[in-house]
């Protein structure tokens, strides 16, 4: 599950559902692929330009200026040196135009939305860890808003998945709901500690390193708030495997308090782990 999916049987041509691709894409990548459209399009209406010879003022034979006299009727520019004076150019220069205008509003929308698309820049620590928490052997999972702002009515879910055979023999992907102590913070502002006590009724109860190696388990963990900035609603997801499950060991600690009576966290041991001793056994 970490990651992007894999689907198969089913179409992934690239314009199935190219608004959420390209609202999904990276800033980088979407920029990238708006200027490679715009520069296809005009070299393409350049080249129409070109064979048919009607821009007035373009040097003889001059494909740079087909493609930049191209380039100023997709922006509606016109500096009036160039021209179109024959039929088929002015019927290019229609299309072209309806084309500039066209493209630059959907450009703008998908520009728009990914813009304002809200999102939450919430931390997981590198790795999850199982020791004791109030002399219980525990799951725990460790998160800090990285936003100098509060996430209103966070609300966190966690969940065991691992592979099983059913009786028919047949192989599926099981997940199972984890309690967590505090499954809800008013205002995630600084740092949250998760923690699932390990408890007869658990999913994880008796399991150790060994037996769960053959089931390919993962703990993913999702949070959902309400942003106070934006009043919008964010979500956020992290996945754990096994090799990021650290048994007998606790986070160490971040929260510094000051003799002002303030309250800061040391990101540079966010994801620091202190191994127990003895060695806390690895279940429950």
């Amino acid at each position: 599950m970490k990651g992007d999916h894999l689907i198969r049987g089913v179409s992934t041509r690239g314009l199935d559902d190219l608004y959420h691709q390209l609202v999904r894409a990276s800033w980088p990548a979407l920029i990238g692929l708006i200027a490679a459209a715009f520069t296809v399009a005009n070299f393409v209406f350049a080249t129409g330009y070109y064979l048919d010879g009607g821009i007035e003022n373009a040097s003889s034979g001059s494909f740079a200026d087909a493609f930049f006299f191209s380039v100023q009727t997709m922006a509606t520019i016109g500096y009036g040196k160039l021209a179109p004076v024959t039929l088929i150019s002015n019927i290019l220069v229609s299309i072209e135009a309806f084309t500039g205008l066209l493209s630059l509003a959907l450009m703008t929308g998908i520009v728009f939305s990914k813009f304002s698309r809200p999102t939450a820049r919430v931390r997981f620590s590198r790795c999850a860890v199982i020791g004791p928490r109030d002399g219980v052997t525990s799951l725990m999972v460790r998160m800090a808003n990285m936003r100098a702002n509060r996430i209103v009515e966070a609300n966190i879910h966690v969940v065991f998945v691992r592979q099983e055979i059913t009786v028919e023999g047949e192989s599926i992907r099981r997940f199972y709901d984890l309690t967590m102590t505090r499954n809800r913070s008013a205002m995630f502002a600084l740092s949250w500690t998760a923690v699932h006590r390990i408890v007869e009724g658990s999913p994880l109860f008796g399991q150790t390193r060994d037996s769960l190696a053959e089931c390919q388990p993962e703990i993913v963990v999702s949070i959902t708030g309400l942003d106070e900035t934006v009043s919008q609603t964010i979500h956020t997801r992290h996945t754990y495997e096994l090799e990021e499950i650290i048994w007998g060991a606790r986070f160490a600690d971040v929260l510094i308090l000051h003799p002002d009576g303030s309250r800061s966290i040391d990101y540079t041991r966010f994801d620091d782990v202190e191994m127990l001793t003895p060695v806390t056994r690895e279940h429950g």
